[in-house]
């Protein structure tokens, strides 16, 4: 049996309506003076006001954090940890889709354990201790609840990974009631990416795992098989949970078996272009998927068999284009942007886009196949 470490969080609650008992979960975790990092959406959209209400009455005193920002920058980071400084906080809890989680796991590392970002890019290079933090997720995609990575915006727009088991949070909770009013779009991207994730850890080089690979598979079942109703019936609270669920077994298969050059190449078109994250991995993901098809067949097929009953008995050759063919057609359907051009992407960027890409190389080396400059390039061509 092939050795492997599997880490993700330690307790995780999937209860509708778990929301509204987060002052019983602060309680637990001796959080009496609580800082809660969202967004100015959220509050808009009274998706708070539960959780607001159970924590008041649980006693924890609450600080709301409201200015966070879509691929925090690192001023924005920082000044959400000045905030939780000047309040005195002993907890966080991380309420939103991916920017207010990211934010909320360096908050709880920064307001305990000082350190400069800049510094601690990279693997394993933060120190602890940390606040205790809960992650509440509303966005069925980026799986942050169960992963150990906090992705900002530098200053020159590249996109850097904070990747620590100090991220992991101590508490996750899956309430699908926050996820009834989002928007088709946003469920289209962020369902995308979380698909994304799945995939790409099951075909990830370097530290493939069964465990990693059992989540990833049942992940993209559920995904697959919920993101066209998530988005055209988005009241159903069923598939709105099968969506919760698909996005966080992909988020830990991924944070053990990591991603490849779809997030490589995704990462510069959000850094310059500031396109949601899912959107950006979707509008490159087909190429990919073509690119990589040489090097990832059997693989391909294996997932192809997972998701298209009827490959069953096809060749790894016959079931890995059904696969492939089959996820493009399903991100056709998306209500988005389908090209970089038509996305807003300036054809004179590609060469631009295609040398940042080539500065992720954290993620590029999980890829199934070498990717160098010409063949990124090459991408986005396809993408345009």
């Amino acid at each position: 049996m092939s050795q492997f470490t599997f880490e993700t969080t330690p307790k995780i609650i999937c209860e509708q309506g778990g929301a509204d008992r987060l002052g019983e979960i602060a309680r637990s975790l001796g959080i009496t003076r609580l800082f809660l990092v969202t967004d100015a959406g959220l509050i808009k959209a009274k998706l708070i006001d539960g959780a607001l209400a159970s924590l008041n009455a649980a006693g924890v005193a609450t600080t709301v954090f409201s200015d966070v920002l879509a691929d925090p920058p690192e001023v924005s980071v920082q000044a959400a940890v000045d905030a939780a400084h000047a309040a005195g906080v002993d907890g966080v809890i991380g309420f939103g889709g991916g920017s207010s989680l990211d934010t909320a796991k360096l908050v709880a590392l920064l307001a305990r354990t000082p350190q400069v970002l800049p510094e601690i890019y990279g693997i394993g290079l933060a120190r602890g201790p940390r606040l205790p933090l809960i992650q509440v997720p509303t966005t069925a995609g980026t799986g942050s609840e169960v992963t150990p990575i906090s992705i900002l915006t530098t200053p020159s727009h590249e996109k850097k990974g904070v990747v620590s088991p100090l991220l992991y949070p101590d508490v996750a909770l899956l309430d699908s009631r926050l996820t009834l009013g989002l928007p088709p779009a946003v469920t289209a991207m962020t369902g995308v990416d979380a698909m994304v994730h799945a995939i790409e850890a099951y075909t990830t080089r370097l530290k493939k795992n069964p465990l990693s690979d059992a989540l990833a598979v049942k992940a993209l079942q559920l995904l697959y098989a919920n993101l066209p109703a998530a988005f055209s019936d988005g009241k159903d609270a069923t598939v709105r949970e099968n969506m919760l669920l698909g996005s966080l077994f992909a988020g830990m298969a991924f944070a053990n078996a990591p991603v490849g050059a779809v997030h490589a190449l995704a990462y510069p078109l959000g850094g310059h272009y500031h396109l949601p994250h899912g959107l950006s991995n979707s509008l490159v993901l087909g190429p990919v998927l073509e690119f990589n098809l040489p090097a990832a067949q059997t693989l391909y097929a294996e997932l192809g068999r997972a998701i298209a009953p009827g490959t069953v008995s096809a060749s790894d050759e016959v079931a890995a284009t059904i696969f492939v063919k089959a996820i493009r057609q399903l991100v056709a359907t998306m209500p988005y942007a389908q090209t970089l051009h038509e996305a807003g992407v300036k054809e004179a960027d590609l060469p631009m886009l295609a040398t940042d890409a080539m500065n992720v190389q954290r993620l590029l080396v999980n890829n199934p196949r070498d990717v160098a400059y010409d063949d990124a390039l090459a991408i986005y061509r396809a993408a345009f």
